[in-house]
């Protein structure tokens, strides 16, 4: 049975170099928020003050961002890069489109159909186009993807090239080919470092972070009492999903509950409904998914998310003793 005070791990995603105090404060700030907002208020001293649970910020950026590393360190695209991106953008368009049908959201329907447009003229000419060029071609379709709603505001992404290289770190993480899959293996490492076996573990993991926390999670082993997926790619297609490992994708056996949140502006998310493409573990335990509306600018941010509500109450229950 697990002993001891409880352990809340945050798992981030795509994005720059990240600072661990900061980023941790700005987690928990957001969750006090969704706290507020779920009217667990007598909870937000506990939880910000540390008496709650032992908060960590599971912090691996760097791993992408060492001097000398291809691809977003230098600012530029690693050619082996290309193939994935490009059938990334074509699983994301193929949920946006689903998402914003044309008799429901024209104006963002012809967004997806340039996009479309420019993607498929891209993939087309590959044959006569050095990787450069395709990489530039992509990048006007993630210009084009920004123009969505949103994002077409908003400085998360200052322009589409900056999203394309960060949409680059999933497939950097998901590269399996020897002289690439070091990488996987020491973020994974990185996420599970210091934590103890024998207490209560509530997860919380974002964007590349869930597909992230999915493998470690196999390949951890002890008890999660609850783990939360905030803006998940993991049912993004063949790209993502068939990719994972173990496969085929189900539950992680030490799962006892699955929570999953998606924001239909959140132009990374993948299908909403994970439980239709991820199986059950052996005990029963699958993804309950519930979409939730930010408010303002900047969808595609875990603190976005951990401000509602929905998202924090059963974060704060699970660790309430």
């Amino acid at each position: 049975m697990d002993t001891g005070k409880p352990q809340l791990l945050f798992v981030h995603g795509i994005g720059g170099l990240r600072d661990s105090v900061s980023e941790r404060r700005q987690w928990l700030a957001a969750l006090a928020t969704g706290a507020r907002d779920a009217g667990l208020a007598d909870s937000i001293s506990a939880l910000t003050q540390g008496w709650l649970a032992d908060v960590t910020f599971a912090n691996y950026s760097d791993l992408f961002h060492r001097r000398g590393a291809q691809g977003g360190a230098a600012g530029e695209l690693d050619p082996d890069e290309v193939p994935f991106l490009a059938g990334m953008l074509d699983s994301m368009l193929e949920e946006l489109s689903e998402q914003f049908p044309p008799e429901d959201s024209p104006q963002d329907a012809r967004v997806i159909r340039d996009a479309r447009f420019q993607l498929d003229a891209a993939v087309a000419g590959r044959q006569g186009q050095g990787p450069g060029d395709i990489g530039r071609r992509l990048v006007g379709v993630t210009t084009t993807v920004l123009r969505l709603p949103g994002v077409r505001r908003t400085a998360q992404w200052m322009n589409g090239k900056a999203l394309l290289l960060q949409l680059a770190q999933v497939g950097r993480y998901l590269d399996r080919r020897t002289k690439k899959a070091h990488v996987g293996a020491a973020v994974r490492a990185r996420v599970v470092d210091g934590l103890d076996p024998e207490r209560p573990l509530v997860v919380v993991s974002h964007s590349l972070g869930t597909v992230v926390a999915y493998e470690a999670l196999h390949e951890h082993g002890a008890s999660v009492s609850l783990w939360v997926t905030l803006g998940s790619p993991l049912a993004l297609g063949a790209v993502v999903l068939d990719r994972l490992v173990p496969t085929p994708a189900s539950c992680p056996e030490n799962v006892a509950s699955w929570l999953n949140f998606w924001d239909r502006d959140d132009i990374v998310v993948g299908r909403p409904q994970l439980a239709d493409w991820i199986g059950p573990s052996t005990g029963g335990v699958k993804a309950i998914t519930t979409r939730v509306d930010s408010r303002g600018l900047w969808t595609h941010t875990a603190t976005k998310y951990l401000e509602h509500g929905a998202v924090a109450r059963p974060v704060i229950e699970a660790l309430r003793p």
